[in-house]
């Protein structure tokens, strides 16, 4: 922070920053404030009412749990292995991670679709009906939702100083012992922000889930799919009313990520 007093070009420049940076704030809080003004309470209580709705709540919060968990499964040691190794292809891996998250949703949902309609896919389609039915949903998220907690738990074991690792390895440990006894228990607010972030991108899924999922009633509906249902149907508040509970359950995730990432920042300094 600068601590020489400022002159008077000084606050005019912050204050031109503030205004140019100000303009998005303004338009993000005009959103949110034009949805609360349009629906009610009572718009609000008779969503939470509605089975479908009800439905689509408890769907949301199954599959969005299953997926987080998978992609912690996943990220956790993919994480380490780019951040501690050098191998073969470690930079088009790296490079690979990333596509879910350029790609436009509808071409994930659609590359799924396809590689069901292969040999293999309907093999395993045989055993585990996939295909418009609750796991391809969790698979939907899962392939951009893992690609955001790859690169979280990345950052995170780069941001961990590897020198007690280094030490454990010369007091006789084994280089998976070291992991689990040093590395993965520093790493613990890194998961944390992982599987934030991960569980609310799984939240605001929408494109892969029409495409490999569909959007029935009762069946593979999760609330960004019933916004898009209740819009077809011109049902403007329910709609609205749903937008709301997935604004304030995004915004509880991003805070307890946000608190997750400072408590990171202050429990463990970052490598020199």
């Amino acid at each position: 922070m600068d601590a020489a007093p400022l002159s008077g070009r000084d606050v005019r420049f912050y204050l031109a920053l503030a205004v140019l940076g100000s303009s998005y704030l303004v338009l993000l809080a005009a959103m949110l404030v034009a949805d609360l003004f349009y629906t009610t309470p009572g718009h609000l209580w008779a969503a939470l009412q509605s089975p479908e709705i009800r439905y689509a709540i408890r769907l949301s919060l199954l599959t969005c749990t299953l997926t987080t968990l998978l992609s912690l499964w996943v990220a956790v040691p993919l994480g380490y292995l780019l951040a501690r190794t050098r191998f073969p292809g470690r930079g088009l891996v790296d490079l690979a991670i990333d596509i879910p998250i350029v790609l436009p949703p509808l071409v994930v949902g659609l590359s799924l679709l396809i590689l069901f309609q292969t040999p293999p896919g309907r093999l395993i389609e045989r055993w585990i009906p996939v295909t418009y039915a609750i796991p391809s949903i969790i698979l939907a998220q899962f392939m951009v939702a893992c690609a955001f907690a790859v690169r979280t738990m990345r950052t995170t074991f780069d941001q961990l100083d590897p020198r007690p690792e280094q030490v454990a390895l010369t007091l006789g440990c084994h280089r998976s012992q070291a992991f689990w006894r040093v590395a993965f228990p520093a790493a613990r607010r890194g998961m944390l922000a992982a599987a934030t972030l991960a569980w609310a991108r799984s939240l605001g899924e929408f494109g892969p889930i029409l495409v490999f999922s569909g959007a029935t009633r009762f069946k593979t509906e999760v609330l960004s799919t019933t916004v898009f249902l209740e819009l077809s149907i011109g049902n403007l508040e329910a709609a609205v009313a749903v937008s709301l509970l997935m604004v304030a359950t995004a915004f509880l995730a991003l805070f307890i990520l946000r608190h997750g990432a400072h408590e990171s920042a202050l429990g463990h300094p970052q490598r020199s």
